[in-house]
């Protein structure tokens, strides 16, 4: 029976937990997700995580943080001045913003504290310092 190898194109379905049961993402009700393993398009532990199972197998992995998206990394939250944000902006706790670079790279960033005259805003993927659990189910196969 078929296998699911590096550089295989993979359709699957998927549920992704936190630690705590709480869905953060899931192609339920929706088309698989479709990739190719082994161009780094998704985290690390999730492609691992497909080697080797077979067409239509369900499976439940668990990724660590270091091999989804890390350590949360205290370099990544500033405190910035308020006057630095868009007139049009009132900063709220939890508030998405999206930062560009001088070299047109794009950086999401979310409020998690809004002060006087001031904002912290936090740069780590909001899935940073977690440990994932992922309920699989590969629908294709194509080498």
């Amino acid at each position: 029976m078929i296998q699911v190898k590096e550089n295989n194109t993979v359709k699957v379905h998927y549920v992704g937990k936190l630690s705590d049961g709480q869905v953060f993402d899931t192609s339920e009700g929706k088309e698989p997700l479709e990739f190719t393993l082994g161009q780094g398009k998704l985290i690390a532990g999730f492609e691992k995580g497909l080697i080797d199972m077979k067409l239509n197998e369900k499976k439940t992995i668990t990724i660590s943080k270091e091999e989804a998206y890390g350590e949360s990394r205290e370099d990544l939250i500033q405190e910035v001045d308020k006057s630095q944000l868009p007139e049009d902006i009132t900063p709220e706790v939890g508030m998405g913003l999206v930062s560009k670079s001088a070299d047109g790279n794009e950086m999401n960033l979310l409020i998690v504290e809004v002060k006087e005259s001031t904002i912290v805003i936090d740069g780590n993927h909001p899935l940073a310092g977690k440990e994932l659990t992922f309920d699989l189910e590969v629908v294709d196969i194509q080498s």
